[in-house]
């Protein structure tokens, strides 16, 4: 018999968040098909939202602890949050330019745009609906409790009041709007409070009040009458309201001697896809921040309010912002589910993930003291985070920055981070003399400011500070470190597939190398070279670097597996991205399937590719894996005919990635880390937990084999044997 929790996987249980609400047409037969058809494309747009129902179900799932649980709501919203901000607002401005593109698949924007709307608000009533019947009920059973303002009793009134008066009152700015002053401006994903008050008169005036991001977004509520001492034993228990309802509370103290008619939340979202003119820049950074200035004015592109709000104050937000109805989600429940993310810091570990301690290689000592420069020379090192620390890279950067036999080091930063140890590493390499050049991508999308801080930081200090490429961002993750020797000179490098932060080290799944190979070295200072100076193409020695051969290398490593497979030898491939999109290499793995080679995607979110379909994709399958750690790993193995080959990189099997991003894919050619990798990969398709298989209308499904009470989850077996510390706080995205 199926447990509830099993129930809840195959959605026999509460809302059910598999989302089939239109699902892509089934592909044409393969008489009537090519490589180049668009029934073999899947909507970008709707394959991006159908990682969203992954996530939601991951919300749903029973087995998740009930915080984890909130968090997996936090990390849908402001999933949602990007994608209006970046993908469908570059879809309404195709719409609104005329222009008659049509995607990969087929539909014009405007048809994409019908099909999004539909889809989000399913899913957004399907997590409305998780949050009021399961997460939110099992949270109070446990001592949580979100409250309505209007349910709290006299003494914890008292209370709350004090709080809105004391801290809440003070940064408060009523707008009103009549016509002698302007519609005020509402910025990005701020939630507002729209007030109708009553003079003395009897006429009424339309007012807003945004509700502060600077202040506790659920205020705790103290002073519960009637409520004995908890034993010191027992979990603590809380019990919030929400800021917004405090407010509409106490509105008659924003608008002494008027009648408070009605008031209701809204919350808008802006597009926030600049366009940065790099090629009449005369200084880039000058540049990225008139951008970020111009992006807070950008056009509402999604407004949501509450199910309750009067259609009078409807109409003047929809008029005054100037969007169009079918823009506007009504919403019961609370509004901006990336608030939730407050709940995961209440300090209750008992609803948690159990927290684990990454492990260290045994050879680097328990603190990862030992002399890494010696280690490297002896055996690369790889690591597989956050299973693996990432404290042996801090520490290479760390032991780099005092080594005096230590010339230079020379990095790509994308993202940082806060009180970044990396970036505490060069500064004091600086101090002590050592030359550093630093990439600092100033076009990483809502990291742009950071960064620019950031440049500001290793620029006062002496740091060689380069802003980017024109035209291109560089999504590299390679360090560099120059080091004398005795009489020689001898390179250092890392390469890995995820940023140089330390904290997302720990939530995202990523891979690390650390290894002093002549041939990478010297491509990784050719590399840096074309980065910092002036550089005619130089074909690298190991590294796939686009756009200079990296697409090439990978299509013909690829058609080495046809070729392989079509003279007896079988072929095999496997890839791990976070997406697949780009068209060529689509259709290069359609004929791969075609020639009867074995091809295994491990695809954690877009994936425009049909898997499955007769004659043209049989013999391809696609697994997107979420769980507790955002998968973020890039993987691509090729049996090769038995002589493994093992690459990992920065890049996605997107266009952007293999055409217009500086990337860097790297070979692992130790035959024990070879090995090691291709468990990996066995571990992640041998997934029964957390794995969903695409289908070929689009859509995602489990496994039978998921209802089994120890079906093996590739994370967890990831984590096994390693001891337990403190828990790091989430991010609130997966992206």
């Amino acid at each position: 018999m199926a447990t509830k929790s099993n129930q809840r996987r195959n959605g026999a249980v509460g809302p059910k968040v598999e989302s089939r609400v239109a699902p892509e047409p089934p592909p044409a037969s393969p008489e009537s098909t090519t490589t180049s058809s668009p029934d073999l494309f899947i909507n970008r747009e709707l394959s991006l939202l159908e990682f969203q129902c992954r996530v939601l179900e991951e919300a749903a799932d029973t087995e998740n602890p009930l915080l984890e649980r909130a968090k997996f709501l936090a990390i849908l919203g402001s999933n949602l949050d990007e994608f209006f901000m970046v993908r469908v607002s570059g879809l309404m401005k195709q719409v609104a330019s005329g222009r008659t593109d049509v995607g990969r698949d087929g539909r014009p924007a405007a048809t994409q745009l019908r099909m999004i709307r539909e889809k989000v608000r399913q899913i957004a009533a399907h997590a409305h609906e998780l949050w009021r019947q399961e997460v939110k009920p099992g949270l109070e059973q446990q001592g949580i409790s979100v409250v309505d303002s209007s349910s709290l009793d006299g003494e914890e009134r008292v209370a709350v009041d004090a709080f809105f008066q004391q801290h809440v009152f003070p940064v408060l700015t009523p707008l009103a709007f009549d016509p002698g002053r302007p519609f005020p401006h509402i910025s990005n994903r701020s939630l507002n409070l729209a007030v109708v008050v009553r003079d003395d008169k009897g006429q009424e005036h339309f007012a807003r009040v945004k509700v502060p991001n600077t202040l506790p977004q659920l205020v705790p509520v103290v002073g519960a009458l009637g409520n004995p001492p908890a034993p010191a034993s027992a979990p603590k228990t809380f019990k919030f309201v929400w800021l917004e309802q405090l407010i509409a509370a106490n509105l008659g103290m924003l608008f002494p001697g008027m009648e408070i008619v009605e008031s209701a939340p809204f919350r808008v979202t802006r597009d926030a896809e600049v366009a940065v003119q790099e090629l009449e820049s005369d200084d880039l950074l000058e540049t990225i921040e008139e951008a970020m200035r111009e992006r807070r004015f950008l056009d509402v592109v999604r407004l949501q309010v509450a199910m309750q709000m009067p259609e009078r104050i409807l109409s003047i937000l929809t008029n005054q912002i100037e969007i169009n109805p079918q823009d506007v989600y009504r919403v019961d429940g609370p509004l901006g589910f990336d608030r939730f993310m407050e709940l995961y810091s209440v300090d209750r570990p008992d609803l948690k993930d159990k927290p684990f301690v990454p492990r260290i290689p045994a050879s680097l000592g328990p603190d990862c003291q030992e002399d890494l420069f010696s280690l490297i020379r002896q055996e690369d090192f790889l690591f597989h985070h956050p299973y693996d620390s990432f404290q042996p890279v801090v520490e290479f950067l760390r032991q780099a920055a005092h080594d005096p036999n230590v010339l230079a080091i020379k990095m790509t930063l994308y993202r940082v981070g806060r009180n970044s140890p990396i970036v505490a590493a060069l500064l004091d390499a600086v101090e002590d003399g050592k030359q550093v050049a630093v990439l600092m991508e100033l076009k990483a999308r809502f990291d742009e400011e950071s960064n620019i801080e950031w440049a500001r930081t290793l620029e006062d200090a002496g740091v060689h500070v380069v802003y980017g490429i024109v035209g291109m961002k560089v999504h590299s993750k390679i360090a560099l470190v120059v080091r004398r020797e005795g009489d020689i000179i001898r390179r250092y490098v890392h390469l890995g597939t995820g940023n140089y932060n330390s904290v997302t080290a720990r939530l995202y799944t990523d891979l690390g190398l650390l290894t002093c190979n002549e041939q990478i070295a010297a491509d990784a200072t050719h590399f840096f070279n074309a980065l910092t100076g002036y550089s005619a193409r130089q074909e690298p020695h190991k590294l796939l670097v686009a756009p200079v051969n990296m697409r090439e290398r990978l299509e013909e490593l690829i058609r080495r597996e046809i070729d392989h497979q079509k003279n007896g030898r079988t072929g095999h491939l496997i890839l791990k991205a976070n997406a697949l999109e780009d068209p060529p290499m689509i259709r290069l793995l359609y004929q791969a399937s075609q020639a009867g080679v074995k091809v295994d995607l491990l695809v954690r979110g877009i994936c425009c590719l049909r898997p499955g379909v007769p004659g043209m994709s049989e013999n391809i399958r696609v697994i997107s894996i979420v769980g507790r750690f955002l998968e973020h790993g890039r993987i691509f193995y090729f049996r090769n005919g038995g002589a493994e080959e093992v690459y990992l990189g920065s890049a996605d099997l997107m266009r952007r990635n293999l055409s217009h991003r500086v990337e860097i894919i790297f070979p692992v050619e130790n035959s024990r880390l070879v090995r090691r990798l291709k468990g990996i990969l066995d571990v992640h398709l041998a997934d029964q937990s957390k794995a969903r298989y695409l289908q070929p209308d689009g859509t995602y499904c489990r496994t039978p084999q998921q209802k089994a009470p120890f079906a093996l989850s590739a994370q967890a077996s990831f984590m096994k044997q390693i001891p337990e510390e403190e828990p790091i706080e989430p991010t609130t995205s997966f992206v």
